[in-house]
């Protein structure tokens, strides 16, 4: 391998004819210049050639390709065989660049949710904690992540839907009224989702006050969404007391 210290960027391909664990994403990047460098330096001296990797394994390998600075792609890349660089490309493996990229995923999750965001990051399947608040899974959804196309990105979408998808929407939209500016971008998230949008339309009633919040957020920061808020948003006659 040829010395690639202008890389910057690594954009890491799964095949979907491999088998990777469901919280894993098909295409990820690798940004981090120490990740970046010890990918390299484990990186096999000898390739075979192309056409003997597509003979060999079927195309069954994952691809990498590099990136300058500037954009420019450096080189394409397939990993094959059993050697330091697939382990630190193997998404279950612990200490491998897709695994600590879930780690610090959970690690920057709310105090209440790093646990369960821990257990998730490791491949268990734990059970949803008992009474965390709504307004903080909005919250959890809507925080901007330093790196959002990383190894943790499928994760850090799916975890925090799953936790809102059987909540009842009359709970929903108190929690759009209680929760953060984060809170209103994940909660358009979740509004503008297959989650929310499938479900039957007695379901899908919001009162006016949480409707407007969710519209007012949308319009002025996420305008891809509002078409679908305006037309799966039906209304409800608004609440303002809270019921206990």
């Amino acid at each position: 391998m040829k010395p690639l210290s202008r890389t910057v960027r690594i954009r890491v391909d799964q095949p979907s004819t491999v088998h990777v664990p469901a919280f894993h994403p098909p295409a990820y990047e690798i940004l981090d210049a120490d990740e970046i460098r010890e990918l390299v330096a484990a990186w096999p001296a000898e390739e075979p050639p192309s056409d003997m990797v597509w003979m060999c394994l079927d195309g069954d390998t994952v691809r990498l390709t590099l990136y300058e600075a500037g954009g420019q792609r450096i080189r394409s890349l397939r990993a094959h065989g059993t050697g330091p660089h697939t382990l630190l490309l193997d998404p279950r493996t612990p200490g491998g660049i897709p695994y600590r990229h879930r780690a610090h995923w959970a690690a920057a999750a709310p105090g209440p949710l790093r646990g369960y965001a821990g257990a998730l990051a490791r491949g268990d399947r734990p059970a949803p904690p008992p009474g965390i608040p709504s307004a903080l899974v909005f919250t959890w959804l809507g925080a901007a992540r330093a790196r959002p196309t990383d190894a943790a990105r499928r994760i850090a979408d799916e975890a925090p839907l799953a936790l809102l998808a059987e909540v009842p929407t009359e709970e929903l939209a108190w929690a759009v009224r209680e929760t953060d500016r984060a809170g209103l971008e994940g909660a358009v998230r979740f509004f503008a989702g297959e989650h929310f949008t499938t479900r039957h339309p007695k379901r899908r009633r919001v009162p006016d006050t949480a409707r407007d919040l969710l519209i007012r957020h949308a319009r002025s920061h996420r305008p891809q969404d509002l078409p679908v808020l305006e037309r799966r948003l039906l209304r409800a006659p608004d609440d303002r007391v809270r019921r206990s």
